[in-house]
C-alpha cells in the first residue's frame, strides 16, 4: 500500500469510529470506553506516521508551497493532542458533556482530514511519484506496527 491509500484508510477507520461512538448514549459507558481507547490508540499512531515519516517527505518535495500546509498539518494534531483530546478523556462518558466533547473533536478531525484529502495529498501524489509513494507507505506500515505494540502496551499498563 503506497503512502497516500494508507493514509486514506487510516482516515476511514477514523471517521467509522466517530461515528460508531456518536451514535452511543450516556448508558453506553463501555462501549464509549472501548470506542476512546481505539479511537485514541488509531489517532496517536496515525499522528506519528504523519510527523515522522509522511510530512517531513512532502515538506522536502514541496518546498515553500508545502510549508504553509504542513505548519498548519502539524498545529491541527498538537490541538486535538494538547487540548481537546485530553479533554475528552478526563470527561465521564455517561455525561452528556461527553457527547458535545467528541462531536467538537470529530468536527477538528474531519475539518483536517478533508484538508489533506483535498490539498496535501494530491499534491503530494504529484510531488513524490509512485516509487517514492511506495517505500514511504513500506516505511509506514513497517512503524505503524511498532507503533501499535507500544501504544497497546501502554494501555495495559
Amino acid at each position: 500500500m503506497n503512502a497516500v491509500e494508507l493514509l486514506k484508510h487510516d482516515h476511514e477507520t477514523v471517521k467509522q469510529l466517530f461515528e460508531r461512538l456518536c451514535k452511543t448514549t450516556e448508558r453506553g459507558v463501555k462501549t464509549r470506553e472501548e470506542l476512546m481507547r481505539h479511537l485514541h490508540e488509531e489517532l496517536m499512531a496515525h499522528t506519528r506516521l504523519e510527523e515522522e515519516i509522511f510530512y517531513p517527505a512532502f515538506r522536502a518535495a514541496s518546498g515553500k508551497e508545502g510549508e504553509v500546509l504542513f505548519h498548519e498539518a502539524t498545529e491541527e494534531h498538537r490541538a486535538v493532542e494538547a487540548l481537546i483530546l485530553p479533554d475528552l478523556e478526563k470527561t465521564d462518558p455517561s455525561s452528556a458533556e461527553f457527547a458535545g466533547r467528541v462531536k467538537v473533536l470529530k468536527d477538528v478531525v474531519e475539518h483536517h482530514i478533508e484538508e489533506e484529502e483535498q490539498e496535501m495529498l494530491p499534491k503530494a501524489s504529484e510531488l513524490l511519484g509512485e516509487d517514492r509513494l511506495e517505500e514511504l507507505g513500506a516505511q509506514m506500515e513497517s512503524r505503524k506496527k511498532e507503533l501499535r505494540k507500544q501504544l497497546s502496551g501502554e494501555r495495559a499498563a
